[in-house]
């Protein structure tokens, strides 16, 4: 196992790029086992969760080859139709290969998935649908049986909750059912319209997708194709959060800032500058971020609950009190006891958490409770006085690509060690390598230089 040592209390300045996004690679990834063909996924991040779909793959007999940041696979051929528990526990989404393997060989077998503990994720509404577009569904031994009578059929769809998990189940599925499908209160995440990008890359008929309906126009069969996957948002937000912790000025390049509009009033708020301009993000910070008196976490468009905690942590070093509401997930607070090992002065009670701000934390010893509260230790780590040391970073490479490197070349000061050797771990990581930084120029240069930019 790794742990990250972070020496705080340097500010971060500089320009950085983000990986794909996880949450549309996933969802992608699985739709290639509609295409029956080969499809080449660019900008596919290396992460765990990206691995674990991979093996998914592979399990189910596709060819999936890798290079850096492209992933080729060749659907042609599935051999079986069952996914095995443990690569079921590997990720929360891997639910979503329910839709691609039933629309593709007519049945499917599936345990719960796994992935981080943040609350319930019931996938009622995947079964539910899966049954009104025609699945037959039985559970025994906690394993999920599923098979069609006949075919896939187009249903009126309408989700209790805008769920993406269950949109984009739906939309894989109904692509090639018989008729047309309409989803209402449908998910209106950027991750479901380039999941549709990408199906009616394939042959597919999505119309809609981004607003609160869908519409789907069931084809016979689908085709190979290539698809680039859109920016990170959340990856980017945690980037910007933590800078403004620290009290820095970076920029994030080939990023859609539009994805992040529900973060800008929140950094607004707490008395960041943010300038945008095309494919350009460029914050600076004062030295001392204001209190956000209230933030709510609400479906796409509102604002993320990937973010709540990693904003948590950036708060615990603001003037004044702060509240933030998590409407999503009921166990999304299990940070805020490491937080507090820190120094943050936080009381939590159900799903409101109060922030009382502080003038400085302290490093200490501290463990990453799942993906982003992971980064929100990270986040606290870099605007604490001292050393602090992050284990259960198994958490992060979920959703992160090696995040040390990133910071570093933002000026943290950040490293990763493998507990067994105590040898800094190595990674390749190309987004450190070709950020564009032209020579001799230092990191904050280079933000006011961009800053600049977008400001005309």
């Amino acid at each position: 196992m790794d742990k990250i040592i972070i020496e705080g209390g340097r500010r971060l300045c500089g320009e950085i790029e983000v990986h794909g996004s996880k949450n549309s690679a996933l969802p992608i990834l699985a739709a290639t086992v509609l295409s029956g063909g080969k499809c080449k996924i660019h900008n596919c991040p290396a992460l765990s969760d990206v691995d674990a779909a991979i093996q998914i793959l592979r399990h189910l007999g596709c060819k999936v080859i890798r290079e850096g940041h492209t992933v080729e696979v060749d659907s042609s051929v599935i051999t079986v139709s069952e996914i095995p528990d443990d690569l079921m526990r590997e990720m929360r989404s891997s639910v979503v290969f329910l839709g691609a393997v039933l629309a593709r060989t007519g049945k499917a077998e599936i345990s719960s998935p796994g992935g981080c503990e943040i609350g319930l994720r019931p996938i009622d509404l995947h079964l539910s649908s899966m049954r009104k577009l025609g699945a037959e569904i039985t559970e025994e031994h906690g394993r999920l049986y599923c098979s069609l009578g006949n075919s896939l059929h187009g249903a009126d769809i309408t989700l209790s909750f805008p769920s993406v998990g269950a949109t984009e189940n739906i939309m894989i599925a109904a692509a090639v059912a018989d008729g047309t499908t309409v989803i209402t209160n449908a998910a209106r995440e950027p991750e479901i319209s380039d999941l549709a990008d990408f199906l009616n890359g394939c042959g597919a008929k999505i119309s809609g997708a981004g607003d609160s309906t869908v519409v789907i126009e069931g084809v016979k069969k689908l085709h190979g194709t290539c698809h680039t996957v859109i920016p990170d948002r959340i990856e980017a937000s945690s980037y910007l959060i933590a800078a403004s912790a620290t009290g820095g000025r970076v920029c994030i390049k080939d990023i859609i800032p539009a994805h992040i509009g529900a973060l800008i009033p929140v950094l607004s708020e707490a008395g960041c500058d943010i300038t945008t301009s095309g494919r350009w993000i460029c914050l600076s910070a004062p030295p001392r971020l204001k209190r956000v008196k209230m933030i709510r976490t609400m479906p796409y468009p509102g604002f993320p609950t990937d973010v709540q905690a990693i904003v948590g942590a950036m708060l615990s070093v603001a003037d004044g009190t702060s509240v933030i509401i998590e409407n999503i997930f009921e166990s999304r607070f299990k940070h805020v006891p490491e937080l507090m090992r820190l120094g943050a002065k936080i009381s939590v009670e159900g799903r409101m958490a109060v922030i009382e701000g502080t003038k400085y934390l302290t490093g200490a010893n501290v463990v990453a409770p799942d993906l982003r509260g992971g980064f929100a230790l990270i986040t606290a780590g870099l605007a604490a006085k001292g050393e602090t040391v992050i284990t259960g970073t198994q958490h992060l490479d979920r959703g992160y690509e090696a995040p040390e490197k990133v910071l570093r070349l933002l000026g943290a000061d950040v490293r990763r060690i493998n507990e067994n050797d105590g040898t800094e771990k190595q990674q390749t990581r190309q987004l450190a390598e070709n950020v564009g930084k032209p020579a001799g120029e230092s990191a904050e240069n280079r933000a006011d230089r961009h800053s600049q930019e977008a400001d005309n």
